[in-house]
């Protein structure tokens, strides 16, 4: 014990250590934890105030935006991504839609007794490149500590605030009849790469997540001078829950060509495989827009110059309907409903 210094504390056993309560108690070890894992990775001047809060410089100009998600994906990494990096890029996207700059971040960790800390040193150093690679910085966050068997590894809830330019205003409430519908690309690639990784499908040509930060898309086609009426992210239910949504906030009706809506060939097998219609697959990177007639073409452009947004295609129409059904002209000339999402194709993947 002599040669024990007063205070010293051995680093973290990133390599081989595990989370365990004392890392959820509030003493010594959870410092440690935070400071040696969670501040070094995310180190900005925000957070090195050390509060328990971020103390930050009040927007002008505009109004604020916060949006809130959590994420509970299964498995932590997939090909493409993982949780940390889909839970900065996803709430990034949640304020980003509603035409607001996103300004920063914070990150909330519900770890499990047992966790191995080398997953846990990658997902954060994830968060962090991020967070640094989109320019918003992770800003304040917590972190807490429950018993073996009652978590699943890991759950992270961040949150975002953005600030919205004067004279932007998007809203599912505002797709009128006659507008186009638009999408940044290719359905199904983040949905099928959590399945196929899931279950250890092992198709031949590898699914790929598509989880990216839309925020710079978003922003040069808000400077195309396109009017635009609405944006979203189809994640959770895919492009058909998202359409239905708003359409019953619009209060209009929306038809869409099979044959214009983009899927991957590999993504395409890998549903017909499984029995899965892409509409409904969710996606972590790409973008629906609902646009003017006759700027359609302009907002294309811009999307396309982007390379987030270069398999962006027209898919459809905004038209007047009483009972606000999505619906889809096949490949084969029919027509039918595309309705919302009756339970849940595939848990747990955002």
């Amino acid at each position: 014990m002599s040669e024990v210094k007063r205070g010293y504390v051995r680093p973290l056993d990133i390599k081989h250590g595990r989370i365990d309560l004392s890392h959820g108690s509030g003493g010594r070890a959870m410092a440690q934890l935070i400071e040696e894992l969670f501040a070094a990775a995310f180190d900005n001047e925000y957070l090195r105030q050390g509060n328990d809060g971020a103390l930050l410089p009040v927007p002008t100009g505009g109004r604020l935006v916060m949006a809130a998600d959590a994420h509970v994906v299964s498995p932590l990494f997939f090909p493409g991504g993982d949780i940390g990096c889909l839970s900065v890029h996803g709430t990034i996207n949640d304020v980003a839609v509603m035409g607001a700059k996103p300004l920063w971040l914070s990150a909330s960790f519900i770890l499990e007794e047992g966790f191995p800390l080398a997953d846990l040193k990658r997902i954060v150093e994830s968060m962090a490149a991020a967070s640094k690679e989109t320019g918003v910085p992770v800003v304040t966050g917590d972190t807490k500590v429950v018993e073996q068997g009652k978590g699943d590894g890991v759950f992270i809830t961040t949150t975002g605030v953005g600030i919205v330019p004067e004279g932007v205003s998007l809203s599912g409430d505002q797709a009128r009849p006659g507008d186009r519908i638009l999408i940044s690309g290719t359905l199904g690639d983040h949905g099928m790469a959590i399945m196929a990784e899931r279950e250890s499908l092992g198709f031949s040509a590898p699914i790929q997540s598509d989880t990216a930060a839309l925020h710079g898309l978003i922003a040069v086609l808000l400077e195309s001078g396109a009017a635009i009426r609405v944006l979203r992210d189809p994640t959770r239910g895919g492009l058909a829950t998202t359409l239905n949504e708003i359409a019953r906030q619009s209060k209009v009706g929306m038809m869409i060509e099979e044959k214009a809506v983009p899927v991957n060939p590999e993504v395409a097998a890998a549903c017909e495989f499984l029995g899965l219609d892409p509409l409904y697959v969710a996606n972590e990177g790409k973008l629906v827009v609902i646009v003017a007639p006759e700027d359609a073409d302009k907002a294309l452009a811009a999307m396309r110059a982007h390379p987030l947004g270069q398999r962006a295609a027209v898919v459809g129409t905004v038209h007047e309907d009483p009972h606000h059904f999505v619906q889809m002209t096949t490949a084969f000339g029919g027509r039918r409903i595309v309705d919302w999402l009756t339970g849940e194709q595939l848990p747990r993947i955002c």
